[in-house]
């Protein structure tokens, strides 16, 4: 039997593999167990699904622009050199932070001497959990396959509608929050109706379709500068989206939303407005925000739990010039590099110092040839920004196969307005009503 290690704060003293345990295979999860490749560790990486996914481009399989394979890639795939590293297809339920191991949901258990939670967020519909039904929002590979069979049905519907009014509701597509993702997904989804879809229809006119993004604040893009915020809200309305802003949804159904007091038919609504955390402070029972997320310390450890740290949107944390570290990909990925330094240096028997976030810009697409990019004194737009956009997404991805099959699908669209992802699954015509 295993001798194991010895711990104080900052210091371990172990004479067998140490015993990391990284619940999440997303940016931060992936990056934390690349980071200890080399080190004297046993790693359990566990994720509830069985890949990794390149999540800044999951609107793109919603919107028909990208197969799901060029954005997801198997966890086993990526590990299938790392001998050190075990996989679990698992879901967890819980922490025994006492007995130090990770609770699946079967009943069994992952023992650790260092746990990483990476965990994710999730949906978050401000108390209203009843709209998710008609309004799912997007955070899965299923998401975007739901929310691509929502937008290529309603079209389908539309062209067999004889009812004027239940045509302009097939036809009228509301997306519920403002930001990045909300943004991306007005833009391409005008783009779609205006560009690539009015040659494939003989009863209608999808250059009619409405795309209304409705946004409780005052501008779009409120993380970005006020003039590159101006920008996106022009050049959305000018590819046919229309923007509201100031309105707070205060109802959503089957049929359509309410919001300023105005009501709206539409059939498909998308929710961009807001994520809550994974259950991660539930299960340490450690204090959370508002929305959830764990407050950790600024070495991103639990409080009172330094075997334990917390990275990603699983957590709150000041550490930009004073400020909270965004919920981006690249915030989980510095945050996963910092989670293997310090383990280093405690195997080590040496400590690491706070975290600091480092920020290279917030990059956000509007459309095709139309993206803004906020690098702090460099502000871009236009196609110069789109272009820098789609290299910089390029470059993230993993693998050569897959960088290539991007760059193909996306110089297609931008040469022919043709998207060649537009396939209806997960049932047949008579499934969505």
């Amino acid at each position: 039997m295993k001798q194991r290690s010895s711990k104080s704060r900052g210091r371990i003293m172990t004479t067998t593999p140490h015993r990391v345990v990284i619940v999440g295979a997303g940016f931060g999860g992936l990056e934390a167990t690349y980071r200890l490749a080399g080190t004297p560790v046993d790693i359990t990486l566990i994720d509830r699904r069985n890949h990794h996914l390149f999540q800044p481009l999951l609107y793109q399989v919603a919107t028909a622009s990208l197969a799901t394979s060029e954005i997801a890639w198997p966890v086993r795939h990526l590990m299938r050199d790392r001998r050190e590293v075990t996989t679990l297809f698992a879901t967890v339920s819980g922490v025994d932070a006492t007995r130090r191991c990770v609770l699946i949901d079967d009943g069994s258990e992952v023992p650790y001497d260092t746990l990483v939670l990476a965990t994710g967020a999730r949906h978050a519909y401000f108390g209203h959990d009843e709209w998710e039904q008609f309004a799912p929002g997007l955070k899965t590979l299923e998401d975007a396959t739901t929310l691509r069979r929502h937008i290529l049905v309603a079209f389908e519907r539309a062209e067999r509608e004889t009812d004027p009014a239940k045509r302009a509701a097939r036809l009228t597509f509301v997306i519920v929050g403002a930001g990045p993702t909300g943004v991306e997904l007005a833009g391409t989804i005008a783009e779609m109706a205006h560009h690539t879809l009015p040659e494939d229809f003989r009863n209608i006119d999808t250059t009619k379709a409405r795309v209304v993004l409705i946004e409780a604040g005052p501008r779009v893009l409120a993380g970005f500068a006020d003039e590159l915020s101006a920008y996106a809200q022009a050049s959305l309305e000018k590819i046919g989206v229309e923007v509201v802003l100031g309105q707070p949804v205060t109802e959503i159904d089957r049929d359509g939303v309410v919001y300023g007091g105005t009501r709206l038919d539409a059939k498909t609504k998308i929710w961009a407005a807001g994520v809550r955390a994974s259950p991660a402070a539930e299960w340490l029972g450690v204090p959370a925000d508002r929305a959830g997320r764990v407050q950790v310390e600024a070495d991103l450890t639990i409080p009172g739990h330094p075997e334990i740290f917390a990275i990603g949107d699983t957590v709150t944390i000041s550490a930009w010039e004073g400020k909270p570290v965004p919920g981006i990909a690249p915030a989980a990925k510095q945050q996963g590099r910092h989670v293997a330094e310090t383990v280093k240096a405690r195997l080590r028997g040496e400590t690491k110092g706070a975290f600091r976030y480092k920020h290279s810009g917030s990059l956000a697409q509007i459309g095709k040839r139309l993206a803004v990019i906020d690098f702090g004194r460099i502000k871009l737009r236009g196609t110069i920004a789109w272009w820098i956009w789609g290299i910089a997404h390029i470059y993230f991805l993993i693998g050569l196969r897959h960088r290539l099959s991007v760059a193909l699908s996306w110089l297609w669209i931008y040469a022919r307005d043709q998207r060649a992802a537009r396939l209806i699954t997960q049932g047949s015509s008579k499934v969505v009503g």
